[in-house]
């Protein structure tokens, strides 16, 4: 434990030197959310959306991709120096294909993100080569989710799902397709989350030291390094995210985290766990779903609003008072979470 707390420090005081500067780069290239009507997945417009957010014009996107690079560069580099040193590693699963499993969701789905970031950015329209519609971006997450999933069933022999009282449910092959389903609804429900200042990553900050004190108590070095490493420099990033806002994660951030966090339950073999921690995800993508499900085949709304943060925040909350009562919710959950996963 001294060394993940040492770690984790560590983490974040790079992160934090590392951020104004990035900051300011993004600045620079013009990299910054812009005063433009909002389309959502309709092609509907957002005027609700565009009137509640209009001050955050302006402000840099793409922080996310700061701590990508901050923590896989760590990572691939601290790693090797923990064995080279002689200090003991545990692992639950074979090292390499767990290393591989974990760069390549953090960094695919990054670079997904990053992609419709600059896309939107430079408004490439969907229609060209180089735009990507909704459809084909889901199709992109089915496709590098489902290989996450097959790495997990074929290299690590993951294919049961622990239910506290129940035991462990073995699912054999159909593993595969309901953790690709997990992996994709979690990153599309951090990504719809990440609406207000802080939101996202201080959800995303109480959800892994959960998951982190998990990994740790059955004895995962390799998980509980990474979780030290992103946990230091989440909270660096957070310090510049909250309200008001200097920077924002951006798809690149959303994206990557999302999947990340769905692999990270996985990996700990709680699934039941990974859905009471990451309840309020779940409530976010669930009431935006409802709400186009309605919208395209009933033709009107459920809700005047979605996702719900936006609906609290038109029904006259503060963003701050949003922010600060889900994370509340959000360490109650992980508390709650967490001991279901130990009983």
């Amino acid at each position: 434990m001294p060394l993940l707390l040492g770690l984790l420090i560590f983490s974040f005081i790079i992160s934090s030197l590392l951020l104004v500067p990035f900051i300011d780069l993004l600045y620079t290239l013009r990299f910054q959310r812009q005063k433009q009507k909002t389309i959502d997945a309709l092609g509907k417009r957002t005027p609700i959306f565009d009137r509640l957010h209009k001050d955050k014009a302006g402000t840099p996107i793409g922080g996310g991709l700061l701590v990508i690079g901050i923590v896989s560069l760590l990572f691939a580099f601290i790693f090797p120096l923990i064995r080279f040193f002689g200090i003991n590693i545990t692992n639950v699963y074979p090292l390499k294909p767990e290393l591989n499993i974990i760069f390549f969701t953090f960094i695919s789905f990054g670079l997904l993100g990053l992609y419709d970031d600059i896309k939107k950015f430079f408004n490439v329209p969907a229609s060209q080569f180089f735009g990507l519609r909704l459809r084909h971006k889901l199709a992109i997450q089915i496709v590098l989710a489902t290989t996450i999933a097959i790495l997990m069933y074929q290299n690590l022999n993951i294919s049961f799902f622990y239910i506290p009282y129940f035991g462990v449910l073995e699912m054999g092959w159909l593993f595969v397709p309901l953790a690709a389903f997990i992996i994709v609804s979690f990153t599309n429900a951090v990504n719809i989350t990440d609406g207000l200042d802080g939101l996202a990553s201080g959800l995303m900050m109480i959800a892994l030291f959960a998951f982190w004190f998990l990994s740790a108590a059955i004895l995962d070095t390799v998980l509980s390094v990474f979780l030290a490493l992103w946990l230091g420099s989440l909270i660096a990033f957070l310090y510049f995210n909250i309200y008001p806002a200097r920077v924002f994660l951006g798809d690149v951030g959303a994206l990557a985290f999302g999947a990340m966090f769905a692999v990270v339950g996985l990996l700990v073999g709680k699934v039941t766990a990974l859905l009471v921690i990451g309840a309020i995800f779940i409530v976010e993508i669930a009431s935006s779903l409802i709400q186009l499900v309605s919208k395209k085949f009933r033709g009107k709304k459920v809700f005047s609003v979605s996702p719900f943060h936006l609906w609290l925040q038109l029904k006259g909350w503060h963003e701050a008072k949003i922010v600060m009562r889900f994370w509340l919710a959000g360490i109650m959950l992980a508390l709650f979470g967490a001991w279901l996963a130990v009983i």
